[in-house]
């Protein structure tokens, strides 16, 4: 035998003994346990929101990087809105040159309000002379045909500040959305999380829609797993469970089950062995408490896969090994 097959086999050997390891440790993991907890595979998750623009326009800048941890409302990037303002001032110009129109219309309704007046007046004066005998007939005619002229005038001028005023009201609405358009320039943070990816640079044209940032909420993190038939259907919501990631095996992640599904499924591969694969699976959430996420959130990662052991009978008690432990004695 050469030299290479002697450490070929030597190589194999070892990864036969690491994998017979492994698979004693998987079995003798769920053997070890009451047949009232259930057991299953799957990977941390936490939700992900996605930052992306209301409307198209260049990106100016992104105040954040991956990883960064970003509060509630923390301004994430901002789009180039120099053209939006200039609509603004324009618009604002607008509403200036409308509210001008409608004091002049104002005016315009006084003046004719005192003709209206003074021509009512007048009508009474002719009408009096009329009576005795001083004024003539054409006059009083005379005199009302005026009134009436006055009359339709104020009418004229009070439907002038009807549509004066709706012209203010149009151009302030004008500014209204204009300046909640320029909010909408700035992307913030809808609630406190992790920067996840960012998917577009500073100078780049964005359409409407395209996201900018990925966050991921710390303070809401889940297992998913999926679970027969006999086990899913014991499942009880806000039943506890536990956690137990590959990369940190010595803590136990307490847990309550917030989702099952209500139709069955194929396990995905990478989840269960071919042979379990072959039977209709529920898939089922379990989710961290968020006061606990809250103390160790710098710490949380996504992706991470683990072990998620799940309470179906609540009579049964949970072994010692399966004990709540956290880090720095959480």
């Amino acid at each position: 035998m050469t030299r290479l097959r002697i450490i070929a086999a030597i190589v194999g050997g070892i990864v036969a003994v690491g994998a017979a390891a492994g698979w004693y440790v998987y079995w003798y993991d769920r053997d070890d346990l009451p047949a009232g907890i259930a057991t299953a595979n799957g990977r941390i998750e936490a939700e992900r929101v996605d930052i992306a623009t209301k409307y198209g326009g260049r990106l100016a800048e992104i105040d954040v990087e991956e990883g960064d941890r970003v509060e509630k409302d923390q301004v994430l990037a901002r789009m180039d809105d120099t053209e939006l303002r200039a609509r603004l001032h324009e618009a604002e110009a607008g509403v200036t040159s409308a509210r001008q129109r409608l004091a002049e219309r104002r005016a315009v309704l006084e003046e004719r309000e005192s003709d209206l007046v003074f021509a009512r007046k007048e009508l009474d004066r002719a009408v009096t002379l009329e009576e005795r005998e001083v004024a003539s007939e054409e006059t009083v005619d005379r005199r009302r045909s005026q009134m009436e002229s006055a009359r339709a005038a104020v009418a004229s001028a009070e439907a002038g500040i009807d549509a004066a005023e709706a012209q203010v009201e149009a151009a302030e609405a004008t500014v209204e959305r204009l300046r909640a358009e320029l909010d909408d320039y700035v992307l913030t943070a809808p609630r406190a999380g992790r920067v996840q990816y960012r998917l577009a640079e500073p100078g780049e044209i964005l359409g409407s829609g395209a996201r900018v940032l990925t966050l991921l909420d710390m303070t809401d993190v889940r297992m998913t797993v999926y679970l027969p038939t006999p086990q899913a259907g014991q499942l009880a919501y806000g039943g506890e469970a536990r956690l137990v990631l590959d990369a940190a095996p010595d803590y136990v992640i307490p847990a309550r089950v917030s989702f099952v599904a209500g139709d069955a499924q194929f396990t995905p591969k990478y989840v269960e062995t071919e042979d379990e694969r072959e039977t209709l699976m529920f898939r089922v959430e379990v989710r961290v408490p968020s006061d606990i996420l809250e103390d160790y959130r710098d710490i949380v990662k996504t992706g991470v896969p683990g072990v998620a052991h799940i309470r179906i009978d609540e009579e049964t008690e949970w072994p010692e090994r399966l004990a709540v432990r956290l880090p720095d004695g959480g």
